[in-house]
């Protein structure tokens, strides 16, 4: 098993880095010859995708400036992390509803039509398949299974765009409730991780 693990808040002693890192502990458990690389966007982030990014990526490969196939080559590597690994751990911590920026920065990078997924007669079709991706959700609320739960539904539908269907959810929630909330919240974190490597 090879396992990626990618932390997208930007705090370095972040609740959901915590929550991931314990995914991954729980896998190496189970998997012992199981090995590990990890992808901190936090500390690392990749580039939003903006107008001179755009220009290169619609740009023939053989007419690139060097700075153009510099900026296609960032995407191009985690484009191949994403297709390399069996299972993604992702640490999301929720910033007002939604997922961080360094999150939908990699998104945006790893979503390319031709590659990780292409349009045809019956319409779109993921081209990254036979993975698994569990996400380490931490929240200072409770959103588990309300309306104000925007990621979950959003993550599975991107995802899904791109081919990866076997998405599981831990979630470590209550955190900003105090000490005893939140000693709960990672408390029912074990429960999910436990159903999620089931």
């Amino acid at each position: 098993m090879n396992i990626l693990q990618i932390n997208t808040s930007p705090r370095r002693e972040a609740n959901s880095t915590r929550l991931a890192h314990d995914v991954v502990a729980s896998l190496l458990a189970a998997h012992p010859g199981a090995s590990v690389t990890l992808r901190d966007l936090g500390t690392k982030p990749h580039p939003m995708l903006d107008e001179a990014a755009l220009g290169a990526l619609f740009t023939p490969a053989e007419q690139r400036t060097p700075e153009q196939a510099a900026r296609v080559a960032l995407n191009d590597e985690l484009i191949a992390e994403l297709q390399a690994y069996d299972v993604i751990v992702i640490g999301v911590p929720m910033y007002n509803f939604g997922v961080p920026v360094q999150l939908k920065n990699w998104i945006d990078a790893v979503a390319r039509a031709g590659v990780t997924f292409r349009y045809g007669a019956s319409g779109p079709e993921g081209l990254v398949k036979g993975k698994r991706v569990i996400l380490a959700l931490a929240r200072g609320g409770i959103h588990r299974d309300t309306p104000h739960d925007q990621q979950l539904p959003y993550l599975k539908t991107v995802l899904g765009f791109l081919g990866i269907t076997d998405v599981r959810p831990v979630y470590a929630e209550g955190l900003n409730m105090g000490p005893e909330a939140a000693a709960r919240g990672f408390e029912q974190a074990q429960a999910d991780i436990a159903a999620a490597l089931a």
